[in-house]
């Protein structure tokens, strides 16, 4: 019997595994920057002899980017297994439990130095399970952001800029190494002044080189400005380590912060030198990762920058805005935060409904006054926290910017931590690494528009995984699917031929799990919203023909023709 090739034809040919080139030429629609343009860095650790990897059950068809999508959460929600709302990770109410009142205002005076004293009171004490747990599910590590039905959106570092007001210029937070538990206990001891019992006991406890945020609390929030100068740097120290642990490195023990930063809070005269917001931002991408494999459950990071974010970019579905905010303040305090009443499986299918047109792409217009666009969000390289190091791409969200998306370059794998003096370097020439203005391409026609050149959809479609609830398992599922169509009225050729491919998309990507009634439903109603149109459309012929000879053939073979005009 001659060999199956992929997709179901047959063929006589032996079948030839295409090159690493080729498989880069099917993804890349256009031509991308020269590669003798790009820093050394950036291709450290390129896979030369790449493998071409098999299309996954409802995307990406091409895994040429998402190289790792098979062990993904969303591969294993299509294929039909389930995974409950995440548990999260956040410490908002314990902030109000160590206040910098006016008996300790020696200690406050030193935190508003830090750069970090609006994380105390812009941090949210509630967190919505649903949303962010559906969020979770779009995230992509090989290209650290998320991918939505348009295109794809990320966190940058103008949202954390404008979101926390805290500092994304300075140098890199870089350790050469873990922290053992041994030199955890002589940090304590050195910049705490803990006795080696209190610290040996206290890491013992943690199983790690980390101390209690409790215990923080419990030995140091007592410290007032009477205290011995040797006191009150100590507290000061306390209170940085527990402000991080309680934001920006929330790690999923939920009840710790690592002592490794404590090292950070040495020189106090010198804490605002740091990027804390790079910090940050590596360390979420770094948790969002981690949450994309099925097996997790839990969501570590700071919550507060995620879910403003979410808030700010996608204001009508899930934001509940503060009509007492100013713009002076941090945008996170523009939010009041709340539980959403949705069910995760409510959230998904609404972000599987979402348009371009539902994204408000430039939200802090009325913000720049107080607080201008930062520069090096432009910044295209790696960032860092310690050990943790993510790429940084904003050419893959231009459109954030306000400019036409374009496809991207491939994203390229980071170095190695231990390669932190390059990347140290890198960043501390960061003028060196923004996008230039070849790169950044045409602004969009009007502000917040959200555009993208015609062929980026059809690159998109085909290296992405951007519907995560099959339509099977869609909530009241029905072949009519006219209520997941957009909304805009179709009064013209091309938006019929955008209705219907849009129906036909949300089926065929089911693949074989769909059945024969549920895809000749789909094929009847894309050829009723088609009626009346320009009776030469490929589209319009291919239905025709496929109803007239669909006994004679096989569901899962009508989505290959399909597919050639989908994509």
């Amino acid at each position: 019997m001659p060999p199956r090739t992929r997709g179901g034809y047959t063929s006589t040919a032996p079948r030839r595994r295409p090159t690493g080139s080729e498989c880069r030429r099917r993804v890349q629609l256009r031509e991308v920057e020269p590669e003798a343009d790009r820093d050394p860095i950036e291709q450290h650790d390129r896979d030369e002899t790449e493998e071409v990897l098999e299309g996954a059950p409802g995307g990406p068809i091409d895994r040429c980017i998402l190289r790792s999508f098979h062990r993904h959460v969303a591969a294993k929600i299509w294929l039909g297994e389930d995974r409950a709302p995440l548990k999260l990770v956040n410490h908002g109410a314990k902030l109000q439990l160590w206040e910098l009142d006016a008996e300790r205002s020696r200690i406050s005076e030193t935190v508003q130095r830090s750069g970090l004293a609006p994380l105390i009171s812009c941090s949210h004490r509630v967190a919505s399970k649903p949303m962010l747990s559906a969020f979770c599910e779009r995230w992509q590590p090989e290209t650290t952001n998320f991918h939505l039905p348009f295109g794809e959106m990320t966190i940058t570092l103008d949202d954390v800029a404008s979101i926390l007001h805290i500092p994304i210029t300075g140098s890199m937070i870089s350790f050469s190494q873990p922290l053992r538990v041994d030199d955890a206990n002589a940090l304590l001891v050195e910049l705490l002044g803990t006795t080696d019992v209190e610290a040996s006991r206290e890491t013992k406890q943690c199983r790690s080189p980390s101390v209690r945020l409790l215990w923080l609390r419990e030995n140091f929030s007592t410290i007032m400005d009477v205290s011995s100068d040797d006191n009150i740097e100590f507290a000061t120290q306390a209170f940085l380590l527990h402000l991080v642990g309680c934001t920006l490195f929330a790690d999923k023990s939920a009840t710790s912060v690592g002592v490794v930063y404590l090292e950070l809070f040495r020189d106090l005269s010198m804490v605002g030198r740091y990027a804390w917001g790079a910090a940050c931002l590596a360390f979420l991408y770094r948790q969002l990762t981690t949450t994309t494999r099925f097996e997790v459950r839990q969501l570590g990071g700071y919550l507060t920058l995620l879910q403003a974010w979410i808030y700010e970019h996608f204001p009508e579905m899930f934001s509940s805005p503060d009509l007492s905010y100013i713009e002076s303040r941090p945008r996170a305090l523009r939010w009041r935060p709340h539980v959403i009443p949705d069910s995760l499986q409510s959230v998904r299918e609404r972000l599987d409904r979402l348009q371009s047109s539902n994204v408000c792409w430039e939200p802090y217009v009325d913000h720049r006054a107080e607080h201008p666009f930062p520069d090096i969000a432009w910044f295209s390289g790696c960032i860092k926290c310690g050990l943790v190091v993510e790429p940084y791409h904003p050419e893959q969200v231009l459109r954030q910017f306000g400019y036409i998306q374009t496809i991207p370059p491939r994203p390229f794998t980071p170095p190695r931590p231990d390669r932190s003096i390059l990347l140290d370097q890198y960043w501390e020439r960061w003028t060196d690494h923004v996008l230039t203005d070849q790169s950044r391409g045409r602004r969009c026609q009007y502000s917040g528009s959200g555009e993208s050149v015609a062929e980026y959809m059809a690159w998109y479609d085909r290296i992405s995984h951007h519907i995560i609830q099959p339509p099977h398992l869609r909530s009241g599922f029905t072949t009519d699917a006219r209520s997941s169509l957009p909304s805009h009225t179709a009064s013209t050729s091309d938006s019929r031929n955008a209705r219907a491919l849009t129906l036909l998309r949300h089926v065929i990507f089911g693949g074989r799990q769909q059945s024969g009634d549920y895809f000749w439903g789909a094929l009847n109603e894309a050829h009723s919203i088609l009626a009346g149109s320009d009776e030469t459309s490929a589209l319009h012929h291919l239905l025709q023909h496929l109803i007239a000879h669909h006994h004679l053939l096989r569901v899962h073979f009508l989505a290959l023709p399909l597919l050639s005009i989908l994509h």
